[in-house]
């Protein structure tokens, strides 16, 4: 199923019926500010392992997830008052940040030193999905196993049908990568440069 909704302003009745997915335990493809990503909800851990297997990844490899903002964060993450002030700067936006996870998270998103990587994309669709599910949604991008990033939602469609039961065609993505920023134990380290400014942790 591809459901076309708008970036600007998400139909309320769409988004509930891709809710309905996540709750399922369905998998979807939806836009952010970077990538088309594939999540679930968080808190499904069935679903976590189909996306495992659908990007033949290695469980100790954790997903990255999106919450809907700063407090939500909190839910998930112990946030100092360096790492909020720091993200508040700077969400919702393309940026990645590891930080370490609360007992919340499930332990299939949490790396060995329990940290994980947490986003706030600046894309109304994704944070709707992420307020109206109450959950965050895990979040990689939508890739062929050869690493080629699918950027249209009908060629999503196409080559992870019957896996991912809904495609969200929210319009074009950036098609760059998020910055990916450790603010563990306050002291900020850059593990990727994408979109976004991250001069102030050079």
């Amino acid at each position: 199923m591809i459901f076309k909704i708008n970036p600007i302003n998400p139909q309320e009745r769409l988004l509930t019926k891709v809710v309905d997915v996540l709750k399922r335990g369905g998998i979807i493809a939806y836009p952010t500010d970077t990538y088309y990503g594939i999540g679930c909800d968080i808190m499904n851990k069935k679903s976590i392992e189909k996306i495992y297997q659908l990007k033949q990844r290695k469980k100790i490899k954790p997903f990255s997830f999106i919450c809907s903002d700063l407090k939500n964060i909190s839910h998930y993450a112990k946030v100092s008052n360096y790492a909020y002030k720091t993200m508040k700067r700077l969400l919702p936006g393309p940026y990645t940040f590891v930080l370490e996870g609360s007992k919340l998270v499930p332990k299939i998103m949490l790396t060995n030193r329990k940290t994980a990587g947490i986003r706030v994309p600046d894309n109304r669709i994704c944070l709707s999905l992420v307020q109206a599910l109450r959950n965050p949604i895990i979040t990689t991008s939508a890739t062929m196993s050869d690493g080629t990033i699918l950027y249209d939602p009908s060629l999503i469609h196409d080559f992870f049908h019957p896996i991912i039961d809904v495609v969200i065609d929210g319009g074009p993505v950036t098609g760059h990568p998020s910055s990916v920023i450790s603010l563990i134990d306050d002291f900020p380290e850059i593990l990727r440069k994408g979109l976004g400014d991250v001069s102030v942790f050079e």
